[in-house]
């Protein structure tokens, strides 16, 4: 395959575009902020889950304290009919002592249900406290993570302007090399990571052998416009003036 030297140079020109573009790649899918936020996103689902946890055992608990302030206000509204019959004094001497002894009774109920809603009073505080800790936990995470989305979204925003910039002079660069020259690039590139090495002192900068005497003197008799490829990795061996051949 023939090609003008000058097109073969700027081969390594197209070789160095290709491994910036590379390391831009890796550099995006590396960003520690992807771990960060998958490792955030994680924790918010835990956390969202712990909300909803609380939020039904506070319901749970607010249902109990409702029903006994229900039955304490039973109690109550029954015990002061009572007291009130008992003031007017209707009824014979049998009902109004009757009245007397459901009073007793009624205020002894009352005492038992009094401290049961004390009991769920307070466990009702408990898990209002717990409810808000976790919401304030969920909240902390979320705004956690959209610092970290925001901060990786913005790096990424950089990576993404940077290498648009460098395929654009890639793609310019395609042009001057020259489709032919490019395809077989291409080709090698696909099967070795890299398609084009320079040759300086001797040596392949693809594999980093060194090429013996004989290869050495087929090169120095090549044209100057022939494709040269190296014998252990097949790259395209780009002539330079540290070739030493």
């Amino acid at each position: 395959m023939k090609a003008d030297p000058s097109r073969q140079a700027r081969l390594l020109d197209l070789q160095a575009l290709d491994t910036r573009l590379a390391q831009l790649d890796h550099r995006a899918r590396s960003l520690p902020e992807h771990a960060d936020a998958a490792q955030l996103t994680e924790r918010l689902g835990d956390l969202e889950a712990e909300v909803v946890r609380t939020r039904t055992a506070q319901q749970d608990v607010q249902r109990e304290l409702t029903k006994a302030e229900a039955d304490v206000q039973l109690v109550r509204d029954r015990a002061e009919r009572n007291r009130t019959r008992l003031e007017v004094g209707t009824g014979t001497a049998r009902d109004l002592q009757g009245l007397q002894h459901e009073l007793e009774s009624l205020a002894r109920r009352q005492e038992v249900l009094e401290d049961l809603e004390i009991e769920v009073m307070e466990r009702a505080e408990t898990a209002d406290a717990a409810a808000l800790q976790a919401e304030r936990a969920r909240d902390e995470a979320l705004e956690q993570l959209q610092q970290v989305t925001a901060r990786r979204d913005a790096l990424l925003a950089e990576v993404q302007a940077e290498r648009a910039e460098v395929a654009a002079g890639r793609d310019g660069l395609v042009g001057e090399v020259g489709a032919d020259l490019v395809a077989l690039y291409e080709r090698i590139r696909a099967h070795s990571g890299t398609g084009a090495a320079p040759l300086q002192a001797r040596r392949c900068g693809g594999c980093h052998m060194e090429l013996n005497p004989v290869v050495l003197s087929r090169i120095k008799a090549a044209e100057e416009d022939e494709v040269l490829r190296c014998e252990d990795c097949s790259r395209i061996l780009v002539r330079t003036d540290e070739s030493g051949s």
